[in-house]
């Protein structure tokens, strides 16, 4: 459990640490959503650099399949709108 609870604080800390010195690019995501993210991150977009302007694209491509979890904080910041994801529902459903 001991080893479990250090691995997490590390990964906490490395994602504070990294969103810090990314804070002051003008495009840099929130905490929340790299938090939120991160799973859909590795699995749809890792090969392009987080805040990169090829991420964000990638995950605007992934729409539908990113969690609920992502698509909720995506919107909390402004990265996306809920009428966008409604429509992109509505579209994958017809």
């Amino acid at each position: 459990m001991r080893n479990a609870t250090s691995h997490l604080w590390s990964c906490c800390a490395i994602a504070v640490l990294a969103t810090a010195g990314l804070a002051t690019q003008a495009n840099a995501v929130s905490l929340r959503v790299k938090l939120a993210c991160s799973s859909d991150y590795r699995a749809l977009c890792s090969q392009y650099a987080s805040d990169s302007p090829e991420v964000r694209a990638c995950m605007r491509a992934a729409g539908e399949r990113l969690s609920p979890r992502c698509l909720n904080a995506l919107i909390a910041a402004g990265e996306v709108s809920q009428e966008e994801v409604a429509r992109r529902a509505a579209q994958a459903h017809q």
